[in-house]
């Protein structure tokens, strides 16, 4: 379970890393420049230990394009824009929409089956976002709303949204055309933070880039690059073979808990009541949500534990 909590504060320091970074660039260049990097890292491997894997058959590639767009674009671009005005933890908490967003993408574009749990798990969870909806930043109050949203939160909702329809697309890509992961995703990077970029160069200021102090620009992205793309990525490749990704899924709620404590220790921000409202809700969602799948995930970890060192029992 140590690992667990490890994998969870990598995604947590991701937000807390991102929003130093974004005080010295603008929210696009900084989403382009740190997939292009991720991509290259992770083609260049991929090139140097299965070369033929690199090869993709023409059929395919609008599904690539697809997961480049949503699965990096898409939500990378909207999730920093939106973290550029609201607090690191409020970004991270909207973003935890995405297992209610996967569920009802699974069972309009999967034919997934829901049970009637399900459905209210979901109702609970998202009902649970509006205690913390009602805070908003300095920087939030001076922004267009649409309803009682703001657009930076509108914004990182589409990013939740994105990414959960990319994530699916990302299994078909490994699961249905076989592709080895690496590959879909140093490609769906290279692709997506190109379309980052020239979002970049259409709305941000060139001059000659838009990066205000560079070595903690490039500090802030390599950091991203090798604790998101690389520790995470991989830390997680290797827990899904010790629990189901139900499991995980569901312990990925302390992500925006965690991301609270590194927001009030290292950027300042305030803690608000309505966040730990908003948690208790949303918590009892997620399990009402995840309570069957939950068991068979802990029965899963009890027996390949039991497997591996037979005494333990």
């Amino acid at each position: 379970m140590a690992l667990i909590v490890i994998l969870y504060s990598l995604f947590a320091s991701v937000f807390t890393i991102a929003k130093i970074g974004l005080d010295y660039t603008q929210p696009f260049f900084f989403v382009g420049t740190r997939m292009l990097v991720a991509g290259l890292l992770m083609i260049g491997y991929m090139a140097m230990t299965a070369p033929g894997s690199l090869h993709v058959l023409r059929k395919h590639w609008w599904r690539l394009l697809a997961l480049a767009f949503f699965n990096i674009y898409l939500t990378n671009a909207m999730e920093f824009w939106g973290l550029k005005y609201l607090t690191s933890f409020k970004t991270c908490f909207i973003y935890s929409l995405s297992p209610f967003m996967a569920a009802l993408f699974s069972y309009l574009v999967l034919d997934e089956r829901m049970t009637a749990r399900k459905w209210i798990g979901v109702a609970i969870g998202v009902t649970g976002f509006a205690p913390i909806l009602m805070h908003m930043s300095d920087a939030e109050t001076s922004m267009v709303y649409v309803g009682f949203l703001s657009l930076p939160e509108i914004a990182v909702m589409i990013a939740a949204a994105a990414s959960s329809y990319g994530w699916i697309l990302m299994r078909q890509l490994v699961k249905e055309d076989g592709y080895h992961p690496l590959v879909a995703n140093g490609y769906s990077m290279l692709i997506g933070g190109a379309f980052s970029l020239v979002h970049s160069g259409l709305v941000e200021t060139w001059n000659p880039v838009p990066i205000s102090s560079y070595v903690p620009f490039f500090e802030c992205t390599l950091l991203l690059v090798i604790i998101s793309n690389i520790l995470a990525y991989n830390l997680y490749g290797f827990l899904l073979k010790r629990f189901t990704a139900t499991f995980l899924s569901f312990s990925g709620f302390m992500t925006p808990l965690i991301t609270a404590f590194f927001g009030w220790t290292v950027l300042g921000e305030v803690i608000t009541a309505g966040f730990f409202v908003s948690a208790v809700i949303v918590f009892v969602g997620l399990l009402v949500f995840y309570q069957e799948e939950l068991r068979s995930g802990v029965r899963l970890a009890k027996t390949k534990s039991v497997l591996a060192d037979p005494d333990a029992s």
